[in-house]
């Protein structure tokens, strides 16, 4: 008993100097943000939506706080490699070799679902609802004033959940080799997840049908994907996992 408890305290100890460790590299990544959010800024405000909007400081900190938030932004994204792999670090040494291997390779894919989620995001769907809340002003005969801080706020807020929700194969994946998920109880809750989804998109998304679909209907095909991988990665575990039996055995038996 006292073994196991002292194993559970280096266990939080790891934990916590790895927890420290990524917050250091948030912070100093923060400070690279500072000096990457003005072209940023600058390069977004470019764009053909946003040259169709005159954008407005309503505050006095409205610009300070765009600054702000967006190099809080691009250093959560700078940290986030440093991130995945320390979670993968910490829960390596109860992971078989292969799986360790197969593991390591989910923070590439998740960085580039990442990136695809967002550019997704921003280059299809958010043009649409651009357009779309245009033509209502024009049909209302509204003039329309759009504060710098309101307008980045809503870019974010379309954007970067999909961003996480471009991670779902991978996060399934990943439960799936930990032996947490399995694709029989994903496809036992199919129904539910997507009313879920469905709710999602609908919170998301301005109120008609087509902005609803464009939304919806990536998020149930990425369900279905991330079922798809799951039994991929449940076959490879229970094969990994007979494998390591069999060696463990053999080796055994010439012991």
């Amino acid at each position: 008993m006292k073994e196991k408890e002292m194993s559970l305290a280096q266990h939080i100890i790891e934990l916590r100097r790895r927890l420290l460790f990524i917050i250091v590299f948030f912070f100093l990544f923060v400070t690279v943000g500072f000096f990457l959010a003005k072209p940023v800024i600058i390069y977004l405000q470019q764009t053909d939506e946003a040259k169709l909007l005159t954008l407005n400081a309503f505050k006095l900190t409205d610009p300070l706080f765009v600054y702000v938030q967006f190099a809080f932004i691009i250093g959560a994204v700078l940290t986030s490699p440093l991130f995945f792999y320390q979670i993968w670090a910490f829960i390596s040494p109860g992971l078989y070799e292969k799986e360790r291997k197969v593991t390591l390779s989910y923070i590439p894919i998740s960085i580039i679902l990442f990136l695809g989620g967002i550019a997704f995001s921003y280059f299809i769907l958010f043009p649409f609802v651009v357009d779309f809340m245009t033509n209502i002003t024009k049909d209302l005969h509204v003039n329309q004033v759009i504060g710098i801080h309101e307008y980045f706020q809503f870019l974010l807020q379309l954007t970067l959940p999909f961003g996480l929700f471009f991670q779902m194969p991978v996060v399934i994946m990943f439960f799936t080799r930990l032996g947490l998920l399995t694709p029989m109880f994903l496809g036992k809750i199919r129904k539910y997840a997507y009313f879920v989804l469905f709710v999602i998109a609908a919170l998301i998304t301005p109120p008609d049908l087509m902005s609803h679909l464009m939304v919806s209907v990536p998020l149930l095909i990425l369900y279905e994907v991330s079922i798809a991988i799951s039994r991929v990665s449940y076959r490879q575990a229970q094969k990994t996992v007979i494998q390591e039996e069999n060696q463990s055995f053999a080796n055994r038996q010439t012991k």
